[in-house]
């Protein structure tokens, strides 16, 4: 059991700097083209832009533009892959959450 589920408080300075963190983190998750992406590289793993622009069904316009804000914000990286670019996720906490979303919103209930 961690400290503070055993009883122990946070500094309040602390506990103000990390939820400032996590809303920053889901005003990122609240668009759900942002959320699709990053949904899709977490159970894909690293995907090309032509392969995430088919599976979204998203203008390249707008592909990009979420790329390159998510890459900005340190939630996805580009790699060289052999002939493109491919994306992958490099936040682990994203993938932690994008997890849980997956198993309480896209499960079978039961």
């Amino acid at each position: 059991m961690s400290e503070t589920t055993a009883g122990a408080q946070e500094d309040p300075g602390v506990m103000q700097e990390k939820a400032a963190e996590a809303a920053r983190l889901l005003r990122l998750l609240a668009d759900e083209d942002r959320l699709l992406l990053l949904c899709l590289l977490a159970t894909e793993g690293a995907m090309t832009a032509a392969a995430l622009a088919r599976a979204l069904n998203l203008p390249d316009v707008r592909l990009s533009r979420l790329l390159d804000g998510l890459r900005e914000d340190g939630l996805v990286a580009p790699c060289d892959g052999p002939r493109e670019v491919t994306y992958r996720l490099t936040d682990p906490r994203t993938g932690r959450i994008l997890t849980l979303l997956h198993d309480i919103c896209c499960r079978p209930a039961g």
